[in-house]
């Protein structure tokens, strides 16, 4: 039987390019999902060899669309544009969709420790979705990513000025994860679902405390870099104000050295690669 291509939702953003572009290293066929398919992103998926489609996260019958045909689907939601109630209500479209279309499996992304009751808004309405896709009867793996690295990006211009301003203690291990590095795993898991079917598995490439993150920044600007420490509290987002809190106290509970051990081809990027990567391209 010939193998369809690979269904990747919000194709032109971060974290599903990333997926695209490690399926594609891979040699798979992408059906890549976007709202814009006339976008600069979508034009650049297209001349990469990606089948570029539109789909509405608020309709089942366009996802189910979308997604018929497919070998497996990657699937995220945001709360970052009408909240965590939308969020869930496009959580549900996805597996009402991915039942429709027989999706083979179906990787969400949800993030890394949401099944933990922390309190954290964006973190508890991943988790509805989560329980939800558990009992839907999907074959399914649910990744949970820590904080990306390069949440840095939107700081750069604060960064070459010589300042990182971030609200964890400067001695607090913060486990953080390379977009590359999702992309990696998500598509290894999408081309061998077999030992991953009804997992939920944590992910992070690194854990730099901020002292640390700041002296690995001063040598890719070549000056000194100061940290600023931020009270969590003060921030003016409930929802941000909340992660903070969590990150500040305890934190994602990845063992990364076993998972690591358990993963090793997907080569983890440490935090002072990734800068001298991908952050020294936008500095």
């Amino acid at each position: 039987m010939t193998q369809g291509p690979f269904a990747v939702l919000g194709a032109t953003g971060a974290q599903g390019g990333a997926v695209v572009t490690a399926l594609l290293e891979r040699g798979a066929a992408v059906r890549g999902i976007t709202r814009r398919t006339d976008s600069p992103a979508a034009v650049r998926l297209r001349e990469a060899g990606v089948e570029v489609v539109s789909a509405d996260l608020s309709d089942e019958a366009s996802v189910a669309a979308v997604f018929d045909g497919t070998s497996g689907a990657y699937a995220l939601t945001t709360p970052f544009e009408e909240g965590p109630s939308a969020e869930i209500a496009q959580g549900q479209t996805i597996l009402a969709a991915a039942t429709s279309a027989r999706v083979p499996h179906l990787v969400f992304s949800s993030v890394a420790d949401a099944d933990q009751r922390t309190g954290i808004p964006h973190f508890d309405s991943k988790a509805v979705v989560e329980q939800s896709l558990a009992a839907s009867g999907l074959s399914y793996t649910i990744v949970g990513p820590t904080y990306f690295y390069d949440n840095l990006l939107s700081g750069v211009d604060d960064i070459k000025a010589g300042v990182l301003e971030l609200a964890v203690p400067a001695d607090k291990g913060l486990q953080q994860l390379s977009r590359r590095d999702l992309g990696r795993f998500v598509a290894a898991i999408l081309l061998d679902p077999e030992p991953h079917r009804g997992a939920r598995i944590d992910i992070a490439s690194d854990e730099p405390t901020p002292r640390q993150m700041a002296e690995v920044l001063a040598g890719a600007v070549g000056r000194p870099v100061d940290l600023v420490t931020d009270d969590p509290a003060d921030i003016e987002s409930e929802d941000m104000r909340a992660m903070f809190g969590f990150l500040s106290r305890g934190g994602y509970t990845v063992d990364i050295a076993d998972l690591h051990a358990r993963f090793p081809g997907i080569g983890w990027q440490s935090f002072g690669d990734w800068v001298s990567t991908d952050l020294a391209a936008a500095l």
